[in-house]
């Protein structure tokens, strides 16, 4: 898969088929209501390794279990629920925004 010359924001849940397809949708909307341009990548959580290094921010819909990741890492239920949804999107805008998107 060839990705685009923009940040890469990496969304991973556990099979990457339903909810991580559901947040990247949303994710994509969002951004593009703000004007911010980026990639977003659903992906399963098996194929978060051959991507990670590639991404500006990793959005994940698992419970994080302490592994250090090399960029930031983001809640993404907050997208599937609303709750702190509105203080997740502020954090992703301005890790893409210092990425200069």
């Amino acid at each position: 898969m060839a990705l685009e010359n923009l940040p890469l924001v990496l969304v991973a849940c556990g099979s990457g088929i339903a909810t991580s397809e559901t947040v990247g949708s949303k994710l994509r909307r969002m951004l593009a209501e703000r004007g911010v341009e980026a990639e977003v990548l659903a992906v399963g959580f098996g194929k978060v390794k051959r991507y990670i290094n590639q991404a500006t921010v990793y959005v994940t819909i698992l419970p994080n279990s302490g592994q250090e990741w090399p960029c930031p890492l983001l809640n993404g239920v907050a997208f599937l629920t609303g709750m702190g949804q509105d203080e997740e999107f502020e954090k992703l805008v301005k890790i893409l925004e210092e990425a200069g998107a």
